[in-house]
């Protein structure tokens, strides 16, 4: 039975992809994004009580102090949980007379608790770290586009930076629109999103050079390729599901703390499984300046 051909189908792939990217870049432009205490700049409190506690409690501590709008995040593996003993208190920076002046009265109000955490961070360490993190993505597509050259060609790593660009984009559109909190732990995710993308590009791209050396004049350019990327399948199917198991796990068990982290993780891999398997391999095509079907 003749395969589907997903090279001969790229426009539904590639309008699924725009479509979202400009649904996603609106909303980044619009909406923007939730920029956490990482980037913004303000205090943190990690303290854990003897007896849990709601986020209502809490609050009505904070409001005493002119706090009410801070972030109560409760630690729990259960998302439906509606009191814990772990509570991360996330506010503006406050000076640490008026930061005791909070963790004595939530003493009298909800008991004894021990800190874990207590810190402030500036808004000048945010820009450093928003900086950073460019400077650290950029510069990893910069020594792939220099492998990918040396071990492959030009074009092959043209192709799967496009490709890594949708894979960003389409994590940073998920967590505008959603509104997740963007922190640190994000910025090691969208990392490991990008290593793992390339993988899986270079293991098609990898199977089309060796094709390209057997390639019979009777076999069109596009046969080629969806015969590549259908021969790797397997291999990309398995290493995405298992993949995504633990990513999974960790993102429905693994606590309040990181969420967020494992649900860029979990968008990110999606991304680059799809990124992989129905874009590179035609976008490497129109590199060449041919077309579907030649």
């Amino acid at each position: 039975m003749k395969k589907f051909s997903i090279v001969r189908h790229w426009k539904i792939f590639f309008t699924l992809s725009i479509v979202f990217l400009l649904i996603g870049y609106g909303s980044m432009i619009f909406r923007g994004f939730n920029m956490g205490i990482d980037f913004t700049g303000g205090s943190i409190m990690d303290l854990s009580f003897q007896k849990p506690v709601t986020v209502s409690q809490v609050r009505q501590v904070l409001d005493k102090h002119n706090l009410g709008n801070a972030v109560i995040q409760l630690e729990s593996s259960d998302t439906n949980v509606t009191s814990a003993r772990g509570v991360i208190i996330r506010t503006a920076v406050i000076p640490d007379t008026e930061r005791k002046d909070v963790m004595n009265d939530m003493t009298r109000s909800l008991g004894q608790y021990q800190v874990r955490r207590v810190e402030n961070v500036g808004a000048t360490i945010g820009g450093e770290l928003v900086q950073q993190a460019v400077i650290a993505i950029l510069l990893s597509w910069v020594l792939m586009i220099l492998y990918i050259t040396i071990r492959f060609q030009f074009k092959f790593a043209v192709a799967a930076i496009i490709a890594l660009m949708v894979d960003v984009s389409v994590t940073l559109s998920w967590f505008s629109l959603t509104g997740m909190e963007i922190d640190s732990s994000f910025v090691a995710a969208l990392l490991t999103v990008v290593g793992y993308s390339i993988n899986g590009t270079i293991v098609i791209f990898d199977r089309i050079r060796e094709n390209l050396k057997v390639h019979r004049r009777s076999e069109t350019v596009t046969d080629m390729i969806d015969h590549s990327i259908w021969s790797t399948m397997t291999r990309t199917c398995y290493t995405t599901i298992t993949s995504l198991f633990a990513v999974i796990a960790i993102f429905l068990f693994g606590g309040a703390t990181i969420h967020n982290f494992s649900f860029a993780m979990l968008v990110g891999f999606c991304s680059g499984a799809y990124t992989s398997i129905l874009l590179a391999g035609p976008l490497w095509l129109f590199l060449q300046g041919k077309h579907a079907g030649d």
